[in-house]
């Protein structure tokens, strides 16, 4: 298992995207396959003049894309949506081959990176402004709105399309131009991005794709130039602070979708399947990669025996094979660093008193394996209940009463997204209002919609993407006061 079975390693490009043209460059990293520790390619390294080439292309192409009409943007976007669905299959295999992910998981991934440029698509020709009478009756007020001007797009390589296009698409409709940086450890993605965007019509200057090991040196030059005005970040709130404070030099909009540490709270008058099944969606979709993905699961005392106990269950059916495999269900991690800092945390939480029920160890072999792990009885003091897991770890902690799983869930420096299962209508709203986070799921384990806005509060970062929000990150209003009667 884990070769490619249509070719698609053939028909991506392995250079850079910059200024319309694929440029090659003698200095190339390799990108591995988790689940096999092959190399799958070797990509040119961009370099911190090869960011600074973009941003002059940018700067060249902005004036003619933000005048484009709306409609015209949308078509582009259209193109590049009907373009996805044709290639589902391709794009699937490419973010298993690079990411490891399940095939099942990347054809979802493909579809909902999809889902984003249609959503942007129909959100191009809706960008309006106002006209209104001022209080005193004596000048009119008129706003419009106008794109922030080129923007840096840096994505994480978990969703190496979904973090893409959630970011691309909003700014294509905005009228921005753009640079993109991939993770060095999924590039090809996002290579077969850019080319299928070249393909629906984008033009030359407009969006460039630069894979890269030197990511600080590139954010930092392109930050401290002033005709940078925009970046939008995903990834760890430590790197974003560092972004944060590059961007305060010229004043430059951010947009950060950083670290979580979602609770997953279960209380007694939950229905207990509905629940178990949540909590593998939320736990293990993507291997537990996600910023998303329940990191800490609180079960109120009436239930915990019954919940943990189908729990385990489920999770001693899951099979951790290579993402081609047609039976696997949770893949590899992306590296042995990633392994070894889940095995870290599995460690530490069982030297803090947890209880290890399954798992608990790297699998020997080909690849980047953590076997599925339940730990029941987790602490507040291990490092499993304070930082991000980002593999297939369960981490089970009991709570008494209402108030304690909400002190229990909002006891974080984190805040992206919780998951609350109860029956109760007034207490899913009660929770819901007194949970520190940006997302909510009630009675599910997804919280990711395009025509939602996702983001956080607390260290989990800035702003907003998809939704009607997600534009305006890449909008500015501008206000133009009229005398009365003067035309």
């Amino acid at each position: 298992m884990g070769a490619p079975t249509t070719g698609v390693l053939d028909r991506v490009q392995k250079d850079l995207l910059l200024d319309g043209r694929w440029e090659p460059r003698e200095e190339r990293f390799g990108v591995v396959n988790p689940a096999t520790g092959d190399e799958l390619a070797r990509v040119a390294d961009a370099s911190v003049d090869d960011a600074l080439a973009a941003l002059d292309a940018c700067s060249r192409a902005g004036a003619a894309w933000a005048a484009t009409s709306p409609r015209e943007r949308a078509d582009v976007l259209q193109r590049a949506h009907r373009l996805l669905l044709e290639r589902v299959d391709q794009f699937a295999e490419l973010i298993t081959l690079e990411m490891g992910k399940p095939l099942a998981e990347s054809r979802g991934e493909v579809l909902y990176a999809a889902d984003y440029v249609r959503w942007f698509a129909e959100e191009a020709p809706r960008i309006h402004g106002e006209y209104r009478v001022a209080p005193a009756g004596d000048t009119r007020i008129v706003t419009m709105r106008q794109p922030v001007g080129p923007c840096l797009l840096i994505t994480p390589w978990n969703f190496p399309l979904g973090m893409i296009t959630r970011k691309v698409a909003p700014a294509l409709a905005a009228g921005c131009t753009m640079i993109v940086k991939p993770a060095h450890e999924t590039p090809l993605t996002c290579l077969l991005m850019g080319q299928l965007f070249v393909e629906a019509g984008v033009p030359a200057g407009v969006l460039h794709v630069l894979p890269t090991t030197r990511s600080s040196r590139m954010s930092e030059a392109l930050l401290a130039d002033p005709r940078l005005r925009k970046i939008s970040f995903t990834g760890s709130t430590g790197v974003g602070s560092t972004l944060l404070k590059g961007a305060a030099q010229n004043v430059v909009r951010t947009s950060m979708e950083l670290g979580g540490n979602a609770p997953f709270i279960v209380f007694d008058d939950a229905d207990v399947d509905r629940a178990v099944e949540g909590a593998m969606v939320a736990k293990f979709r993507n291997g537990g990669e996600s910023c998303v993905a329940a990191n800490r699961i609180l079960v109120q005392a009436g239930v915990a025996a019954e919940f943990t106990a189908r729990l385990e269950e489920r999770m001693r059916a899951a099979v951790a094979a290579d993402g081609m495999d047609p039976a696997a269900t949770v893949g590899p991690v992306i590296s042995d660093k990633q392994r070894r800092h889940v095995d870290d945390l599995v460690r530490d939480a069982v030297g803090h008193g947890g209880d290890l029920r399954l798992g608990g160890e790297a699998r020997a072999g080909a690849g980047f394996f953590y076997e599925p792990t339940l730990i029941t009885g987790v602490p507040a003091t291990a490092r499993i209940a304070r930082e991000e897991i980002f593999g297939p770890v369960a981490a089970v902690t009991v709570f008494e009463d209402e108030a304690e799983a909400v002190a229990l869930a909002n006891d974080t420096e984190f805040g992206l997204t919780a998951f609350v299962f109860t029956n109760d209508l007034n207490r899913a709203f009660r929770v819901s209002e007194a949970l520190e986070t940006g997302m909510v799921g009630l009675n599910r384990g997804l919280v990711s919609n395009a025509a939602a806005p996702f983001g956080g509060v607390k260290a989990s970062g800035l702003g907003r993407e998809g939704g009607f929000e997600g534009i305006n990150e890449y909008l500015v209003t501008k206000y133009v006061a009229l005398d009365a009667g003067t035309f």
